[in-house]
């Protein structure tokens, strides 16, 4: 198809530019007039990072042709903040602290720049409703909402602008203070870079190959064909690495690329560079893999079977890790009990959905320093698990940590830089790799699934006595984060509770499922969901008060962790203490009906005695703890 010949005013400029026919106005915004402000999350109009104004109406601007922006005028999150002048709206979310990762704030600023000219008296539900379009994943949009509403009371004069002022305080105090961030005038003006922002000259453009199998052997791939179409500066498959082929945050058992296996459905088998992403798209096309379809494991049964595939040699038991911990004696310790109660829990994978997929430069400088800039969340380990993949000393690699445009975790992993860095020092140019939604859901890690069988003995005052708990997570296909997130499991699994007999198992298991790696609470969060849910059910069975059975169990100053750490100050009472008063928890619970239940009997929560009165007479234990 021939080029299109696109005339529009953009940002009040005459602008005359030809586009192809494929490009969406998202991309010839991006790409041909480097207006960054407008992101990429999604590409399929859900998210809002994208948002514009097309002849003054809210567009997802990745759902709109780009033959479609002939004769209209647009207006990018780039033409509010004219000069060095933010717009009242961009200093609101500025104040209010409305921008953490920064990535959703330039459309949220465009939808909320929407909602204040289709109406500017909106209320806080309306407000809601015509941000209803754009996704944040950081802030949980109260910030959000209140920067429209100080924007909105400021434009209507019912606030000063001073409202708005740069300063909040002025005797210099800033420990406890609210105090704005530095980077949020960049970030609510569409003008800080993320990698995916970022372009150098002479840039080619890198498409990853990836496994249509959970688990195969590669007979063979031939790149012969990919090699010789026009355009395409270079192909890397394993063969290109020479030095030590893996990487992994604890156990560095993944290759940059498939080597002899694939083990997960999306796993990087090749990569391509060009100057045209479309002809390097097309070009893996032309690559043959030839593979042998193995037998895979899908879940943790599968994986502990005696007759169990072989995911990784060096764990022929397909255990990734496994933490024990041993404190006291567990059989005397329900035998002891007045109740005993033994539950089984389930978590599942979960996707880290940050708005910001990934994406990364690399160039070798003038130096031959092999340079690597992503929104890596890790670039120290990462530099040094390079050095020894590409057989480069480490002052000879260098890796420059992008603006994150959330990761909670999910950014830890060296999933993608490798190839970059091989692919610019093969081509010796600049490469940039930007995943596209469907690829982050696929390639890059989740929370670890877990299933947890947990027993806890307790005495009718509530006092637990024993806790058995073993949880085994599906690991996925590598290790990335697992060993990590299975010793935070078993150490802060049992939870903040002098608990003198104990025994504790975590596990992670190889399966040919995505690679599971970190995600906030990591490990804990799967354990402690588990021991919280069954001090609750005890509660209830004993008759007891939800905060005064964790109030009869709580560590006090000086106690000692079942892993033998001296705690010299906790503060879990005074927490637990200011959650009761701040719930008003004394005055009963109002039900979905209106009314009040105060009883516990099997049917509500009875609400709990004189605050922290008998508890703090209660002698804590200290239990020996052991790891085992």
């Amino acid at each position: 198809m021939s080029e299109l010949r696109i005339e529009a005013t953009i940002n009040g400029r005459k602008v005359k530019r030809t586009a192809q026919p494929h490009q969406r106005l998202l991309d010839f915004l991006r790409d041909d007039l480097h207006l960054t402000g407008a992101k990429e999350g999604c590409g399929a109009g859900e998210c809002g990072t994208c948002s514009v104004f097309v002849d003054g109406v809210l567009k997802k601007s990745c759902l709109v042709p780009v033959g479609k922006a002939q004769g209209t005028n647009i207006e990018t999150v780039e033409s509010l903040a004219m000069g060095n002048d933010l717009s009242v709206l961009q200093q609101a979310f500025h104040k209010a602290g409305a921008s953490q990762c920064g990535y959703c704030i330039p459309g949220m600023v465009m939808a909320a720049t929407a909602a204040m000219r289709a109406n500017p008296f909106a209320g806080r539900e309306e407000i809601k409703e015509r941000l209803g379009g754009n996704i944040c994943r950081c802030t949980g949009y109260q910030k959000i909402i209140d920067a429209v509403e100080l924007a909105r009371d400021v434009q209507n004069g019912r606030l000063p602008i001073s409202a708005l002022a740069e300063l909040d305080q002025e005797d210099g105090k800033f420990i406890g203070a609210n105090i704005r961030r530095l980077d949020a005038p960049s970030k609510v003006s569409g003008a800080l870079k993320y990698a995916a922002d970022m372009t150098m000259p002479n840039m080619l453009h890198l498409q990853v190959l990836r496994s249509p199998h959970p688990h195969a052997r590669i007979v063979s791939i031939d790149t012969s064909q990919a090699e010789a179409m026009d355009g395409v500066e270079g192909v890397i498959t394993c063969a290109d690495v020479p030095g030590e082929d893996g990487f992994g945050v604890f156990v560095h058992d993944q290759p940059i690329m498939a080597r002899d296996k694939v083990r997960y459905v999306g796993e990087a088998v090749a990569a391509v560079a060009s100057e045209d992403p479309v002809i390097a798209r097309r070009a893996l096309e032309k690559i043959k893999v030839v593979y042998e379809p193995l037998p895979a494991l899908f879940d943790i049964d599968a994986a502990m079977a005696k007759d169990a595939p072989v995911l990784h040699d060096y764990a022929p038991d397909n255990v990734t890790k496994h933490i024990p911990i041993r404190v006291g004696d567990i059989e005397q310790g329900f035998a002891e009990s007045d109740l005993v109660i033994e539950e089984t829990y389930s978590t599942q994978a979960i996707e880290h959905a940050y708005l910001e997929p990934e994406a990364g430069l690399a160039y070798v400088d003038p130096d031959g320093v092999v340079t690597v800039i992503s929104p890596s969340q890790n670039i120290t380990h990462h530099r040094h698990m390079l050095s020894k993949i590409i057989a480069q000393p480490i002052n000879k690699v260098r890796f420059i940590m992008s603006p994150v445009g959330g990761g909670f975790g999910g950014k830890e992993d060296m999933i993608y830089q490798g190839m970059l860095a091989l692919m610019a020092m093969k081509t010796r140019r600049p490469v940039r790799l930007v995943f596209t939604r469907e690829e982050s859901i696929a390639s890059t890690a989740k929370r670890h699934p877990s299933r947890t069988v947990l027993k806890m003995g307790l005495m009718s005052d509530g006092r637990i006595r024993a806790l058995q708990l073993n949880m085994i997570c599906d690991g996925g296909a590598y290790g990335l984060s697992s060993e990590g997130v299975m010793r935070k499991a078993a150490i802060l699994g049992a939870g903040p509770y002098n608990i003198p007999h104990l025994r504790v198992d975590t596990l992670a298991l190889y399966t040919n499922n995505t690679p599971s790696g970190a995600f906030r609470s990591f490990g804990a969060l799967q354990t402690q969901f588990a021991t919280e849910t069954t001090l609750d059910m005890a509660a209830e069975r004993l008759g007891l008060d939800p905060f005064e059975i964790r109030r009869v169990n709580a560590m006090r100053n000086g106690a000692t962790t079942h892993t033998k750490q001296k705690l010299k100050s906790v503060s879990l009472l005074r927490v637990l203490e200011a959650a009761a008063k701040g719930s008003n928890w004394e005055a009963g619970i109002p039900t979905s009906r209106g009314d009040t239940r105060t009883d516990m009997g099997g049917e509500g929560l009875r609400p709990a005695c004189t605050l922290g009165a008998r508890f703090e007479t209660i002698e804590a234990t200290e239990p020996q703890s052991e790891v085992a």
